[in-house]
């Protein structure tokens, strides 16, 4: 009872592909390669926000006068 084999593997492959269609799998495919690269540029922004002198700061100050514009 250890791991599949590569025939096992096979068959799950061939019956998702039934299931599913070849379309629709290069579609799921494509929008979790895209979300995964959104998901990369999102940390390497996040990382040079990071690098910010300002990032974790507190400004303290005080509203001295209230104007209509």
């Amino acid at each position: 009872m250890g791991s599949f084999s590569l025939w096992h593997w096979l068959v799950v492959l061939l019956i998702v592909v039934l299931i599913f269609g070849t379309k629709k799998l290069r579609n799921i495919g494509g929008d979790v390669g895209g979300a995964v690269n959104e998901f990369k540029k999102a940390m390497k922004d996040g990382q040079a926000v990071e690098g910010d002198d300002n990032t974790g700061k507190t400004i303290e100050g005080e509203v001295t006068k209230k104007t209509n514009q």
